[in-house]
């Protein structure tokens, strides 16, 4: 049998009415085999993420300050899930546990580790399944750097001795025993790490958002759901701000050319947005696949006579910013001008140093700095075959009184950068969408 893995997020496994969603979703399908969850998230705007509040014990501890009382509000709501589940599972000697431990002394990696684990004790009784700790499967080196290959391999051993699984997200352990957790996107991690051990079908990461939007939904009303996106452009457009999944949970799954579903556990019935590799994502492709921005940027134009002849005026350009330890964005150039994009806030307090330098090192005719500027990337495999794509953006932009001040576009032709000002952020990215979007039939 082809085997899914379902990771279930912290909105997804709130409380018990997520839960028994999460339920209704892993028993629809068989293939669902392997459960990864995160620990139990916000139920309403005001609430507290279960994670936050173990920190919070933690810093009491830390600061001499009595931690029980926040302590018994986690326990509370874990046994509250527990009981509207009508589940016949004693927490209490966990807590137990827990608690000794924060009064003897823990790290933060354990502390902050404690709600996953407790939400997969719960959900693995719920559905039936065994329940899979990740410490010692999961594996980082003495000093905390992740051992993959070592991971792979523990991982599928005692996977193979499990037909179904629920397994907490978000940490392993270094080789003395000792809890690690992931920096960031720690249970998307853990669900591609699943995923690539078991060889699964697909991996699918349930969450609260029925897949990536072709433009931020704060700006675009009803902007429609990306179907079908590559690895390639998933980059190109989470850099440019549309955070779905960090970089490092992308990568075992895309190594092992394992497809990733973003799913909705509100709205199970929606596809969702599939991740898939170039060659899965080849036909039946629109002109673009989304558009994503950012805001605050800062733009220095260089211009030198006769830049073209200098060999090494570009290195020497990198150098000047290496030296402030800035890292840039962008650099289109010209035959006698180079433009530098940077983030704002890289060059606070430093600007007027690095024109210096610039004029003083460079010996430039002259150094423009544009301020309060946006970035906006709009992104396709579609638009390599398309004649008229950039004058079409252009024409939509110029068409909604949008000044354009720099124009970039990468070698692989799968996206174009367009720089404006602040001021006109929305208002570029709306012209955009609605040139290339086709709205759906009424």
């Amino acid at each position: 049998m082809e085997v899914k893995v379902a990771k279930f997020g912290g909105s997804s496994v709130a409380d018990a009415i997520q839960l028994r969603k999460v339920k209704e979703i892993v028993e629809s399908d068989p293939q669902r085999r392997y459960v990864v969850v995160s620990a139990p998230g916000k139920r309403f705007e005001e609430d507290s993420k279960l994670t936050d509040l173990l920190y919070l014990c933690k810093t009491h501890i830390e600061h001499n300050v009595p931690f029980h009382q926040v302590f018994q509000v986690i326990w509370d709501r874990f046994k509250i899930i527990v009981m509207n589940l009508g589940l016949q599972l004693d927490i209490d000697p966990y807590f137990e546990e827990i608690r000794d431990h924060l009064q003897k002394g823990v790290t933060n990696d354990y502390i902050a580790s404690r709600g996953e684990f407790l939400c997969a004790v719960i959900m693995a009784n719920y559905l039936g399944y065994d329940f899979v700790d990740p410490s010692g499967i999961i594996l980082f080196s003495e000093n905390g750097k992740f051992l993959p290959k070592e991971t792979d391999q523990a991982l599928r051993e005692e996977l193979l001795k499990h037909e179904k699984a629920v397994i907490p997200g978000f940490y392993g352990t270094r080789t003395d025993g000792s809890v690690k957790t992931f920096s960031r996107g720690g249970s998307d991690i853990t669900g591609a790490l699943v995923a690539r051990a078991v060889g699964a079908k697909v991996y699918e990461n349930w969450t609260d958002v029925s897949g990536l939007l072709k433009a931020d939904p704060r700006i675009v009303k009803n902007a429609q759901t990306i179907d079908r996106v590559t690895y390639k452009e998933l980059r190109e457009l989470s850099y440019m701000g549309a955070t779905v999944l960090h970089d490092e949970a992308v990568f075992p799954v895309r190594e092992a050319d394992i497809p990733i579903n973003i799913r909705n556990t509100n709205d199970p019935g929606h596809p969702g947005t599939i991740i898939v590799s170039e060659e899965e994502a080849r036909e039946n492709r629109g002109v673009i696949t989304g558009i994503a921005g950012r805001k605050d940027f800062t733009v220095i134009g260089i211009y030198k006579n006769n830049m073209n002849s200098e060999v090494g005026f570009i290195k020497r350009v990198l150098s000047i910013l290496e030296n402030y330890n800035v890292s840039i964005e962008h650099l289109p150039s010209g035959i006698d001008t180079v433009s530098v994009v940077i983030a704002t806030k890289a060059l606070e307090g430093i600007l007027d140093d690095i024109v210096e330098d610039i004029y003083r090192k460079l010996g430039a005719d002259t150094v423009d700095v544009h301020q309060n500027m946006s970035l906006i990337a709009t992104v396709g495999h579609g638009m390599t075959r398309r004649m008229g794509v950039a004058a079409k953006l252009f024409t939509a932009l110029a068409s909604n009184g949008v000044n354009i001040r720099m124009i970039d576009q990468g070698s692989s032709e799968m996206n174009i950068i367009v720089g404006v000002e602040n001021e006109d952020f929305e208002t570029a990215i709306k012209a955009i969408y609605e040139a290339f979007v086709e709205k759906p039939q009424e």
